[in-house]
């Protein structure tokens, strides 16, 4: 296999110059550089780029946090976040933890190996104190909001949204609200906090009409079953898929008020309501932080969209 030193033999420039010529150094006169390439060409020379980045101090390699990857919240945050990171020449590597708290931790200590020039977290499995000593030195942007100064985030407001959803459906006649929500073992905070603004701004609410568990499509199927039981006639959604399959299993002139999550393709042909977390730009700024390396906390503008 071809290297530099066959390269600068056979063009009779120096080691420095082939690397220049490598690197796109600027000072490099065209013909030397083209003729250098010449022979890159003839010899099928491939440069090593990931020597050449870690020579740097670089991977040009993001890792991204997410519990998984079949869910449209995530997926979403992971289009803007990719769209940003393909635009810098950025690889990224998708790190699954199924809240998986020992495997969430492995991912860091990859991290402080240097595997990585910093990590996106989407959401978190262990407590912001295991992330702390891994702030120091490495660059570790979140998408969830925090009251630590140390911690570079962006987020959507969801305490913001739920309200307006909550008031909304109120202002409807809503009787007994209904909620879907994700995991019920170890609880996750965006769950506590949609219950505790179910509370505030829905005195009636009742945690019985809580439908747990509820993360994919086809979940919607045993809520809408669990929802009429409960008589509930107003459902604040995780989901516009969930949302479209809770519908699906009510007739036309008996459906629930319901409100999905992120304005998805399935929300506008069946034209129920949705708030829009602008999840793609939520993404797209969390990489932007990372690549400048700047310490900032941003919250992302949501809409209610009514139909």
């Amino acid at each position: 296999m071809a290297n530099i030193r066959d390269i600068a033999k056979l063009t009779g420039y120096s080691v420095t110059t082939i690397s220049r010529v490598i690197n796109n150094h600027p000072y490099v006169a065209e013909d030397k550089r083209q003729k250098v390439l010449q022979v890159m060409a003839e010899l099928d020379y491939k440069p090593n780029r990931t020597a050449q980045n870690l020579s740097k101090g670089r991977t040009r390699n993001v890792g991204v946090i997410v519990p998984f990857v079949d869910h449209p919240f995530y997926n979403q945050l992971l289009k803007g976040i990719m769209r940003a990171a393909f635009a810098h020449q950025y690889k990224i590597t998708l790190l699954p933890t199924n809240y998986d708290k020992k495997l969430e931790k492995s991912y860091l200590e990859e991290l402080a190996a240097k595997s990585f020039d910093g990590l996106i977290v989407t959401t978190r499995a262990n407590h912001m104190d295991v992330f702390l000593p891994y702030l120091k030195k490495n660059n570790i942007v979140f998408c969830e909001a925090s009251g630590l100064k140390e911690i570079s985030y962006v987020a959507i407001d969801l305490a913001k949204s739920l309200k307006e959803s909550i008031l909304y459906l109120k202002e409807q006649g809503v009787r007994r609200l209904g909620l879907t929500l994700g995991r019920s073992k170890r609880i996750s905070g965006n769950s506590i906090l949609t219950i505790e603004q179910s509370q505030k701004y829905f005195p009636n609410f009742s945690a019985d009409n809580i439908f747990w568990d509820c993360i994919h499509a086809e979940d919607g199927i045993q809520a809408a079953e669990f929802f009429k039981e409960q008589a509930v006639d107003g459902i604040i959604t995780n989901g516009d898929e969930v949302a479209a399959m809770i519908l699906a299993q009510y007739p036309s002139d008996a459906q629930p008020l319901v409100i999905g999550r992120e304005n998805l393709l399935v929300s506008q042909l069946l034209h129920f309501s949705t708030v829009d977390h602008q999840l793609k730009q939520c993404g797209k700024a969390a990489f932007q932080l990372f690549y400048d390396e700047k310490k900032a906390q941003i919250t992302i503008p949501h809409q209610l969209i009514i139909r």
